[in-house]
């Protein structure tokens, strides 16, 4: 296991801002996604480049889909079946890297 699933108190803590962010909570598994908007397709394929380097640095790997300049995002750590530490830190990385 890479890190814990979040616990209640991490959630309380952790949860509202990613939610204020545009993060959902998923109700069918214990995952966030959101929707990101590009200016056009080679801004989304260069964010998503960036990602991917963090992704490899963090070892934690998003579930995604592009359709032109839209990506699609899901995050989870399948070691805990939920969310972790790594989705919250992935989920402010990709935001600061989309602004």
């Amino acid at each position: 296991m890479l890190s814990p699933p979040l616990t209640k108190a991490e959630r309380a803590e952790f949860l509202p801002e990613l939610q204020s962010a545009g993060w959902v909570l998923q109700s069918d598994r214990d995952a966030l996604t959101k929707t990101f908007e590009f200016k056009n397709f080679v801004d989304a394929f260069g964010w998503m480049s960036q990602i991917a380097i963090w992704s490899e640095k963090m070892n934690h790997h998003p579930e995604w889909f592009n359709v032109y300049r839209t990506v699609d995002v899901l995050l989870t750590s399948h070691d805990v079946d939920g969310l972790s530490m790594r989705d919250v830190k992935m989920a402010r990385k990709m935001d600061q890297l989309a602004e």
